[in-house]
């Protein structure tokens, strides 16, 4: 399922609200691996948000599509499509 950059922004802000306000109880216990997934989760949408931060400034600059696609090992048409709503809101 295809998720927007800023549903997984929500999400992993999300993530952070549910680990902020957590108050464990005794048998809260949980896998290490479980952790380690949520830490995951959260770099994955940080590391999202710093392409489109990074793209928003490439665009700022006129830098082209082409490039950024090129530099995202993606084409020019889904680099546009991925962060063009982002970068170049309606």
């Amino acid at each position: 399922m295809p998720r927007s950059i800023q549903e997984i922004l929500d999400h992993a802000d999300e993530i952070a609200e549910r680990c902020e306000a957590y108050e464990p109880a005794s048998d809260d216990e949980r896998p290490v691996e479980e952790y380690l997934l949520e830490r995951a989760v959260l770099a994955r949408a940080r590391g999202e948000q710093q392409i489109a931060e990074a793209v928003t400034s490439a665009r700022a600059k006129g830098i082209p599509w082409k490039r950024i696609g090129a530099i995202l090992g993606t084409s020019p048409q889904a680099a546009q499509q991925r962060y063009g709503a982002i970068v170049e809101p309606a």
